[in-house]
């Protein structure tokens, strides 16, 4: 029987231009490894007369991957930024997410690097470097 483990998620990047071949991350952070923002997928308002009008619209979806300070994987991040920042162009990411303790595998196309965390801040000891992407859809099915 599966677990609610994060421990054995796989999460493959790649990234157009860059990282053509998707690349394994590893070196999560402990309490924060990954995650989805929640998305409006509707917009709901509420007339004078006390009526709701609704209608969806579409939306983007924020994931946010957090990586320890000493993660082999800060170097695609790093470089993604790097090569964007010295192109000023965007570069397109595709991101796949399994998920075996729900049985689930996310497929999560056109991302944006949107946010992503310039160093570690010093504290004990380093702590990790959060990284957001901006994705065009996010896509689920059974693994």
């Amino acid at each position: 029987m599966a677990t609610l483990t994060s421990a054995n998620s796989v999460l493959m990047l790649a990234v157009a231009g860059i990282f053509p071949s998707p690349q394994q991350l590893q070196g999560y952070a402990t309490d924060d490894a990954f995650a989805a923002n929640d998305v409006k997928p509707v917009e709901a308002v509420m007339g004078v007369d006390g009526r709701l009008s609704a209608g969806f619209t579409p939306y983007p979806t924020e994931i946010d991957i957090t990586l320890q300070a000493d993660s082999a994987s800060l170097a695609i991040f790093d470089t993604w930024k790097t090569v964007q920042d010295t192109a000023r162009e965007v570069f397109f990411a595709n991101l796949t997410i399994t998920i075996p303790g729900t049985g689930q595998k996310y497929a999560c196309t056109k991302g944006a690097l949107t946010g992503a965390s310039p160093m570690p801040a010093g504290k004990k000891i380093l702590q990790p470097r959060k990284y957001q992407i901006t994705f065009e859809s996010v896509t689920a099915s059974p693994v």
